[in-house]
Formats: structure tokens, sequence, C-alpha cells
């Protein structure tokens, strides 16, 4: 990872300009997601530029910046190695962020003139609490992805925050990597790495080590947390995962419901209502019916491509025809590279909305609460939040069908505070009501009765 570049003061955290963002992804939010936040105090974080370096690897001997130097940095493990990072004019403004960044005219899974590697920030408040919050971005999105949702909010409260794009971005993620699996195993190597780094780069910054150590993440981010709370316990103290990825070699995976939903959506949509049970098996919920249109021009099929290309590269048929039983041993072995177990190690608390029409709650929540719960006595709690999708963004068109995550995300991470450094447990595993008419739920969330 390499050193500090230069030195960008920012008000809100380092925002990315809007031209640099990459292609969209099928786990993006839409416009009108809720994460307004009236009241709370303004950020003040500085912002450290850093360049980009891949790990492990050489950076060309010449850089195409007039305005460059040597520097030195120390990768996690005590490895010493030399990056060549551009300098940048800096800006005025308070805080202190450590932000990665390949050069503008560089685009996502596009070869650039160095090797691409993951990119992350980290952002390190003036009034620090003593924690550090860590995320992987959902979907196949930038380090950017999660400051609404996440970064904004822990910032505010005095964590160091940090966050990676995964190592790979974008709709052509699954081009990284030699083998079958690569790409989405790298997820959680990068998320390791960016863990031990984050916690080196507060103890330089504050003096000392963070207290405490959260992992949150949203859709694919989520599966991050549950992979890094069975892999990896040591670096963490807890974790947040919201409407998480499951995948299990046997199933259920993408794989095991994804082609049934594009089998069966065409007919349900020309008319058949004996379709309706297919989708309904398929695990889409009863009442989630307005949200099926969306989802089948947005999501379905995409999302099984993209997946499918990564794990099965070999198949040239149709989506909808995708047969995961049926599909070479190798296909299975690749899934169960990145495979989870339930056998978390830490807190964990796990949500997801009940309409998610993306990933279904009965082939994904629902299955990993089972398996953590078959693995005996866990530190672990699950809540279904009746009426949630997969993403908050379509909440502003259906306010009245339509509940956010966002807020029983942040109640959670509330109650995860108390457990792991008072032992107050959170409230038990439950399914959350749609409140009454009246209540708050774009900012409000009750775990409990």
């Amino acid at each position: 990872m390499s050193a500090l570049a230069s030195v960008q003061r920012s008000r809100n955290a380092d925002r990315p300009n809007p031209a640099d963002r990459g292609p969209p992804d099928p786990a993006a939010p839409r416009p009108g997601e809720p994460g307004a936040r009236a009241g709370e105090p303004p950020l003040r974080t500085r912002a450290v530029r850093t360049g980009r370096a891949e790990a492990g690897g050489r950076l060309p001997r010449r850089s195409h910046h007039r305005r460059d130097r040597r520097v030195r940095s120390h990768r996690p493990g005590g490895l010493r190695r030399a990056a060549r990072v551009r300098d940048a004019q800096p800006e005025r403004r308070p805080g202190h962020a450590d932000r990665r960044v390949l050069p503008r005219r560089l685009r996502l899974q596009h070869p650039p003139r160095w090797n691409h590697d993951a990119q992350f920030v980290i952002r390190l408040p003036e009034r620090w609490n003593g924690g550090l919050v860590v995320a992987g971005s959902p979907g196949n999105r930038r380090q950017y992805a999660n400051d609404v949702t996440i970064s904004d909010w822990v910032l505010a409260q005095g964590y160091a925050y940090a966050a990676t794009d995964k190592g790979n971005s974008g709709l052509d993620f699954h081009k990284d990597g030699r083998r079958p699996g690569d790409a989405v195993a790298e997820w959680n190597r990068r998320l390791t790495e960016l863990t031990r780094a984050a916690q080196q780069t507060a103890a330089r910054h504050y003096g000392h080590r963070p207290s405490r150590t959260y992992a949150a993440g949203i859709s694919n981010g989520g599966y991050l947390v549950r992979w890094q709370l069975e892999n990896r316990p040591r670096l963490y103290d807890g974790g947040i995962d919201a409407e998480g990825t499951l995948w299990r070699a046997d199933g259920p995976n993408l794989f095991t419901y994804l082609p049934q939903i594009l089998r069966a959506y065409p007919a349900y949509a020309s008319g058949d209502a004996s379709a309706h049970g297919d989708l309904v098996d398929a695990g889409l919920a009863p009442g989630s019916e307005f949200l099926w249109p969306y989802h089948d021009q947005v999501y379905w099929e995409l999302t099984q491509r993209i997946y499918r290309e990564e794990f099965d590269p070999g198949y040239e048929g149709a989506e909808a025809e995708y047969d995961f039983a049926s599909r070479p041993r190798e296909v299975r072995r690749a899934v169960d590279r990145v495979s989870l177990t339930g056998r978390i190690r830490k807190p964990l608390i796990s949500l997801q909305g009940t309409y998610d029409s993306l990933l279904p709650i009965g082939s994904n929540g629902d299955a990993y609460a089972a398996l953590v719960r078959d693995r005996g006595k866990a530190p672990f709690r699950y809540y279904r939040v009746e009426g949630a999708n997969h993403t908050d963004g379509l909440v502003d068109a259906h306010p009245d069908r339509l509940r956010p995550l966002l807020p029983c995300m942040r109640s959670a991470f509330t109650a995860l505070e108390a457990w792991t450094a008072e032992g107050t447990a959170p409230p038990p595993s439950a399914t959350l009501p749609k409140p009454s008419g009246g209540t708050d739920t774009l900012n409000t969330c009750s775990l409990g009765s």
C-alpha cells in the first residue's frame, strides 16, 4: 500500500469527482435512497490523496506524470517496497482521509499504464472515539459506494472509516483473475488487507491502535462481513451484515433461484397466473409483485449473467436455462472457494427485507441464519424487516408499500456497540413488523417490541 502523497482538506469526507465514476452495477441503489442527515454536525476530516500501487507487483520505472517522487511504504506483514506517486495541488479544508485514486483519464477494468489494484479510502476524524469501521462496496461498485449509508454516519459519531472497491469493479469485474472465482475470492483478501492497514494507519495518526473494529456492509458488502467474522475474527469486535449475498457450493446461491425467476417471469408478465406460483417458489415474496417489473428490467438477467461468467465462463446457453446442478464439478469447486459456513466467531447482527426481490430472503438471510444456528450458540442476531426491499432507492416511488432498511441497519449498529462494549445483548432475533401510520420509518427503526 502506498504512502501519502499530498494533503487535501475536505469538509465532507473527500468526495470523488462525478466524472470519475465507473459503469453502473446491478446492486447500485437508485435515486431517492434515504440518508438525509438533518441535524447532524458537519464532518471534519483531513483528506490525503495517495497514488496507485499493486500489492506484490511493480510499477513502471517511468511515470507519465512529470511531478512525482519516490516514497516508501510498509505493507501489512512488514514487507517494504517503493511506489511512485504523483503530487496534487492541496486544497485548504478541514479533515484527514487517505484516498487511493487512479489518474482520471484511466477507466475501470481497462489495463492502465500501471497495474490496477484494490482502491480504498481511509477517513480519520479530528475528534476520534477510538473506533474503526471498515466496509467493502456493495454490488460491483467503487470505494465511495458507502459514503451516505455508512461513512458519513459513523464519521459523525467519531469513528475512523475505511472502505475498498474489493479489488475489481464494474460490470466486467469477472475478467479479473486467472481462474473462475478469483475475482470474488479477491474481495475477501482485500478487505482483510484494508482492515490491517487501517488499524496501522490509525495507530500512526492517533498514537495508538483502535480500541474496537467493526465490519459493516450491504449486499456483497454484507457477504464480506460474514466471511471476515468466519475466517478472520481476530481483526474485529463485531459486524453488521445488511442483506448479504449467500454463496454455498451445494446451494442456495444466485444460480439456484435467478434462472427459475428468469424462466417464469415472462409468462407471468403476459398474464399466465400459474407462473406466479413458480416465482413464489423461487423465493419472491407474495405482496412484492409491484417490484418485479423493475427488477426484471434492471437486475435479474444482468446479475445472473455477470456472476455466471465469474464462476462458469464456459456456459454458452441462455441464462434462463442455466442449471447449476448439472454443471461440471469445477463450477461447484469455484463457488466452494468463496462459500460461507455460518461459523462466526464474533458478534454479528444480520438484517434483510422480506420484500427483497433481488436476493430472496429465504435463500439468503433465512438460510444463513440457519447455518449459524446449526453451528451452536454463536453471538448472533437476525432481524427480518417487513416490507423492505434489497435497496432503498424505490422507497420514494412506493412510500405506502415499502420501508427503508437503512434506519434498521443503524439501529443494529448502535445495538452492536452496546453488545460488544457493555455486554448488553440486543433484542432477540425477530421479524420487525411494518410500523403503524405516523411512524417516521425514514429515520427510525426499533429492533424490539
